[in-house]
């Protein structure tokens, strides 16, 4: 069977599962459960002959000729068990729920399944299959997938400036279904240069990640496993802890990441009379420079954390860590007294599938304790101004941030050069600020401008009817997604 044909038949069951009303998000965890089962039983075989955890009882081959209420009955059984087991396996059916109400159309999912030899696709084909469905889960709207599912094209872009080097630690503390790892793995493996031992240290140690949420956890280890990455018998590469809660165990030399959209934390408790309450979240850590319940303060504090004196960390973050008063006002003196925060770069609305984002990368790289204040200077590029995105129309391309990346010159950026220049080029995207510049903004902000925007001055520039279409329907759809939180909350 053809990768295109494969590919085909997991799209086409896809859309017979959805008129039953299964969607995107439950076909995968499905796929995920079977996949799994079918390569587990494929590595017990020879030859490869592994001891690969599964209990007898609930093994693929007890499961593949069942037919009927006796298939499901199976099956849920078998989901309840497995999610009690160690390691990977365990990870992957955790809180496993069959969604699939029709015994005959799981017998025709799992005869799909059985037919392909999933052991002898190689990585990249495995990938494309299974990332091809995530990214269809992301761009369902009412499923709320998308927060967990950062843009491909701005990851490659990301791991590209980086330019992460083979036998060195990768973390992400809030890694969703895993798309930074898999562009790093990528980076990686694609000079075929890797000795054996760094094989091995790319497969079982590279990566460290946590994931709170048990279904995106499980499709963020599936998506690893397919790419090659980690062992059915092996110990989970991605912990179910809430990486804020403490300090981190190890440090690593990078950090790649986009923390989860939302101004706050919170938790929901029962009080005194029965009823469910929410409370900001705070996290008291010693380690950190501030205690605040902004989620994206505490995130950049705990990535500062994780690094090696030596470590490297690019990370997505919205505007207002970059202008935040009081507690960021704080974050950000300390981030560039104690790292080098090198590189700033604006991001445009659209990208994201959580709509309306505006949101910037920052890259920046840790020093040792010192007087001396680590930043001295702070590069931005503006993609933002004057850049028009959609989800569908016009979705971001790595070629779109291939200037960026010059300009970023990952080769070595100690040798930049601005493309703005004040009377030469006003309309250039790339120029510097110096570390006194910025702390004489008020409140130390670093929320930074200086091209005109177009469309506020002539019509002729805005962007193509069908375009803005698409860009206020995403803004009533963030809208309406808003108002839907708000009516949970009030309904608790």
């Amino acid at each position: 069977m053809t990768t295109d044909s494969i590919i085909s038949k997991v799209w086409s069951f896809c859309h017979t599962l959805r008129d039953d009303g299964v969607g995107y998000g439950d076909y995968l965890e499905q796929l995920t459960y079977l996949i799994f089962l079918k390569m587990a039983d494929e590595y017990s075989k020879p030859p490869y002959s592994r001891k690969v955890g599964v209990p007898p009882r609930y093994s693929w081959r007890v499961m593949r000729p069942l037919k009927g209420k006796e298939l499901e009955d199976h099956y849920v059984e078998a989901l309840r068990a497995l999610g009690t087991e160690k390691g990977m396996l365990g990870q992957i059916f955790t809180k496993a729920q069959n969604k699939i109400q029709d015994p005959a159309k799981l017998a025709r999912l799992i005869e799909m399944v059985d037919d392909v030899t999933w052991t002898t696709l190689d990585a990249d084909t495995k990938g494309d299959i299974y990332e091809g469905i995530l990214e269809k889960n992301a761009e369902d709207t009412k499923s709320g997938a998308g927060q967990y599912f950062t843009p491909r094209a701005l990851i490659k872009a990301m791991v590209a400036c980086v330019a992460p080097e083979p036998g060195k630690t990768i973390a992400d503390p809030a890694c969703g279904t895993g798309g930074f790892f898999l562009a790093a793995y990528d980076h990686l493996v694609k000079p075929g240069t890797l000795t054996p031992a760094q094989k091995r240290f790319l497969k079982n140690e590279t990566f460290h990640g946590n994931e709170i949420v048990a279904g995106t956890r499980r499709l963020c280890l599936m998506n690893l496993f397919l790419h090659g990455i980690g062992e059915i018998e092996g110990n989970s590469l991605i912990a179910s802890t809430d990486a804020l809660i403490a300090q981190p165990p190890q440090t690593v030399d990078y950090v790649l990441a986009n923390p989860p959209f939302g101004k706050k934390s919170s938790m929901t408790f029962t009080n005194e009379e029965g009823e469910q309450e929410k409370e900001d979240l705070v996290y008291n850590r010693q380690d950190f420079w501030a205690t605040t319940s902004n989620k994206q303060l505490n995130f950049l504090q705990h990535i500062r954390s994780l690094l090696k004196t030596t470590g490297r960390a690019a990370v997505v973050l919205p505007d207002n860590v970059l202008f935040e008063g009081g507690a960021g006002e704080t974050v950000r003196k300390r981030l560039m007294e104690t790292t080098e925060l090198h590189t700033i770069l604006r991001l445009p609305t659209g990208i994201f599938y959580a709509n309306g984002v505006k949101a910037n990368v920052l890259f920046f790289d840790n020093r040792p304790a010192s007087k001396d204040t680590a930043t001295k200077e702070v590069w931005y590029y503006d993609y933002r101004t004057n850049i028009h995105h959609t989800l569908k129309r016009k979705p971001l391309r790595f070629e779109d941030l291939a200037d960026f990346i010059a300009c970023y010159n990952p080769q070595n950026r100690h040798k930049r050069k601005p493309t703005w220049h004040a009377e030469k080029n006003p309309e250039g995207r790339w120029r510097k600020f110096t570390h006194a510049e910025l702390v004489a903004r008020d409140k130390t902000s670093l929320d930074l401008f200086w091209l005109k925007d177009d469309s506020l001055a002539d019509l002729d520039n805005l962007p193509e009817p069908a375009d803005l279409a698409e860009e206020i329907i995403e803004n009533i759809e963030a809208g309406l997604a808003s108002f839907r939180s708000v009516a949970r909350q009030l309904a608790v």
